[in-house]
């Protein structure tokens, strides 16, 4: 459980760097900071994922609610106007905790209200309950709550008036004449449909009053989107009130969804879905190797924000609030998220989905929101492809579903790297892999502002050389399996030219580590994390003493608490701060912001470079106990998508990413935890012989 007490609730400088996150398994999720105060155009009561797993649109952006007491209004809402808050409800909230839903308690004058929010799993549904109690004279004289005396013949009333949206959730909404502020009315139900081409939004409710009120609050703006850059300003309509007689009753529900729901359920559906999530954290938690430490099993239970449905299969949402489904993101993000946590029919369903994408030997880098055709512009994404399924055997020994639904189109993705695909994409004389060509950025490094492509890396990129050699030895190993010499000795002669190629023209012999990007004759000696893949992954083309040599340049100079730099700061083109306007943030981007997910390839390198040491593993489990306390820092329960380069490491980027959390969780078992120190801890075993 994560609690923030009412000294952390009132600062507000603090507080709004907290976010909650509730998910619903379709890329859909609800959002806001601890003290509900919306920072974000991403924030919402229901972001609703209309076309699973994206299509998402912020339906409901929050609740206004007032308590009120013989007439007297205390507003427990709070939000950003031009030059003011208001009104101020922060100053009421006593609490805030995950337990395991976003739990809110204010406390006024003798009354404590408990609010709590969460998601129906598989729905478009966000559910909302209030708890009311009058504390007894000896609570309130321990919470200095003693100057006002609360007669039983006080009337007592809340009210609530949603405040919807409906709009793109990369957009704004503003007033307008097209809007229909008309709604239904039923016995505790109520829709709206304030535009034809979003779904109807339906409020179940057990309130004691209704009454319409149909005008904008106008001018709500967002900090975060301001000092990013962006607009920041919206207008937001209230289509009714509800209000609840709280002299006769202590409970209120609301139901927030897209389908008609039965509020007389709700208890039900708070039960089935703390029953979902037991069973779901026991599964991923029962893989977990038996010791004490709660980050790994935290991480495991954020695991499940990120696995969600793409028609009848999974796929995985790249990060929370504003990633979809990226190809490259999902395959690095798949052991940890999926396999580490036992989660084996989502690994092949994830694996299934996107080799039913494959075109021209490409994996898809993302599918757009809008439902485009995918877009095919990654090298990396189809190379890690073959790790995911390497892991997957790994975990399960399933090679007849490998053979079933994945060789042919693993085989077929070689034979076009070899003939040439998109982007100049082609095996080259050297048996390493070329690729890019102006304008365009296919690696992880993908940052592009207008025409100008920051890291455009084309060439020869050393990560993709050794995802290149590692896919070969896995479809080595593969067709041997499968009784298919002929591929098997192919496969073989093709990892022997490519790890001969590299060792003669990646090695950097003045600065002891390897090149980042080889273009002919010119060779890129930036120090970048790209080249710890070439020791981290299960086959690797160095030998034990280059290896050893990569992996001290990196931590050297790359290291930091919170993942690796994407650029060493002695570098004239080291941007140590995420921050400013878009440009200035993608120009930063990659380089020099740290990355979190790179501290698992980091560590499993480490290890493997060191071996013999049995005081590794103890340096590996203090680099990831520095992420203990960012759980509660940003995205709570999460790690953020990026750090600044330079200290005091602000996070930055999304606040829940899915392989930030993913790798700190595949290495922490595997390596760091794991019965073995590491997944291969012999340079032999990875074929290395330079």
């Amino acid at each position: 459980m994560i609690r923030f007490g009412q000294e952390t609730c009132a600062k507000l400088e603090s507080a709004l760097t907290r976010e909650w996150l509730e998910t619903n398994g379709l890329g859909g999720f609800a959002s806001s900071t601890i003290t509900n105060l919306n920072t974000r155009r991403y924030h919402g009561l229901l972001v609703a994922a209309t076309r699973p797993p994206v299509g998402r649109s912020v339906l409901l952006s929050k609740l206004e609610e007032t308590l009120v007491i013989d007439g007297r209004r205390f507003e427990l809402s709070s939000n950003q106007y031009p030059g003011c808050i208001h009104p101020r409800g922060f100053e009421y909230q006593t609490e805030f905790r995950l337990d395991p839903f976003p739990v809110f308690t204010y406390r006024i004058e003798g009354i404590e209200i408990e609010k709590s929010v969460f998601m129906i799993h598989g729905e478009n549904t966000t559910v909302v309950q209030y708890e009311f109690r009058v504390l007894d004279p000896e609570s309130r004289r321990r919470n200095n709550d003693t100057d006002f005396i609360l007669h039983s013949s006080s009337l007592i009333l809340f009210e609530i008036r949603p405040l919807v949206a409906f709009r793109d959730y990369h957009s704004f909404a503003h007033e307008n004449t097209a809007l229909d502020s008309q709604f239904q009315a039923e016995e505790n139900l109520l829709t709206i449909k304030p535009y034809t081409d979003l779904p109807a939004l339906h409020f179940a409710h057990d309130a004691d009053e209704l009454e319409a009120a149909g005008h904008w609050y106008r001018n709500f703006e967002y900090k975060i989107e301001r000092e990013r850059g962006f607009d920041f300003r919206e207008d937001l309509f209230c289509p009714f009130f509800l209000k609840v007689d709280l002299n006769s009753r202590t409970h209120f529900n609301l139901i927030a969804s897209i389908e008609p729901k039965d509020v007389s359920r709700v208890d039900g559906y708070r039960q089935a879905e703390i029953e979902r999530r037991r069973e779901s954290n026991l599964s991923a938690t029962a893989a977990l190797v038996t010791h004490d430490d709660e980050l790994v099993t935290a991480l495991a239970v954020a695991a499940d924000a990120y696995i969600v449905a793409r028609g009848n299969q999974k796929t995985i949402i790249a990060g929370y609030h504003w990633f979809g489904d990226w190809g490259r993101d999902t395959m690095i993000a798949l052991p940890g998220l999926t396999l580490v946590t036992n989660r084996f029919d989502a690994a092949r369903g994830i694996l299934s989905e996107f080799a039913r994408y494959a075109s021209r030997g490409m994996l898809p880098n993302r599918f757009p929101d809008a439902g485009e055709t995918p877009d095919y512009n990654t090298v990396d994404a189809t190379l890690w492809f073959f790790e995911a399924v390497r892991a997957l055997l790994h975990y399960t020994n399933d090679y007849e579903f490998v053979r079933a639904n994945l060789y042919d189109v693993l085989t077929d993705i070689i034979a076009w790297h070899v003939r040439g695909t998109r982007y100049n994409i082609h095996v080259d004389a050297d048996g390493l892999l070329f690729a890019g060509e102006a304008g365009v950025q296919l690696t992880w490094m993908d940052a592009k502002v207008g025409d100008w492509v920051v890291t455009p890396r084309t060439g020869k990129p050393v990560e993709i050389q050794a995802l290149w050699y590692n896919a070969l030895r896995v479809m080595e190993e593969l067709a041997g399996k499968f009784g298919d010499e002929a591929k098997r000795n192919e496969y073989a002669q093709m990892a022997e030219r490519a790890r001969a190629s590299f060792n003669e023209s990646f090695w950097n012999e003045e600065a002891k580590c390897l090149f980042d990007v080889i273009d002919g004759v010119t060779r890129d000696a930036a120090i970048r994390p790209n080249q710890i893949f070439a020791v981290s992954l299960p086959y690797s083309m160095l030998s034990g003493e280059k290896a050893r040599r990569v992996v001290a340049k990196v931590e050297r100079d790359l290291l930091t608490p919170f993942g690796l730099r994407s650029l060493a700061p002695h570098d004239s083109q080291y941007c140590g701060r995420y921050e400013g306007d878009a440009m200035s943030r993608d120009g930063a981007y990659h380089q020099g912001t740290v990355w979190a997910w790179l501290m698992g390839p980091f560590i499993t390198a480490y290890l493997k470079a060191h071996s013999a040491d049995k005081a590794a593993r103890e340096r590996a489990k203090n680099w990831l106990a520095n992420f203990h306390t960012h759980l509660s820092e940003g995205g709570l329960g999460h790690v953020s998508e990026i750090f600044n380069g330079d200290l005091s490491h602000i996070p930055g980027g999304c606040v829940a990413q899915a392989w930030s959390v993913a790798e700190l969780l595949r290495v922490a078992v595997e390596d760091v935890y794991g019965p073995d120190p590491v997944r291969a801890t012999a340079f032999t075993i990875s074929r290395a012989t330079a």
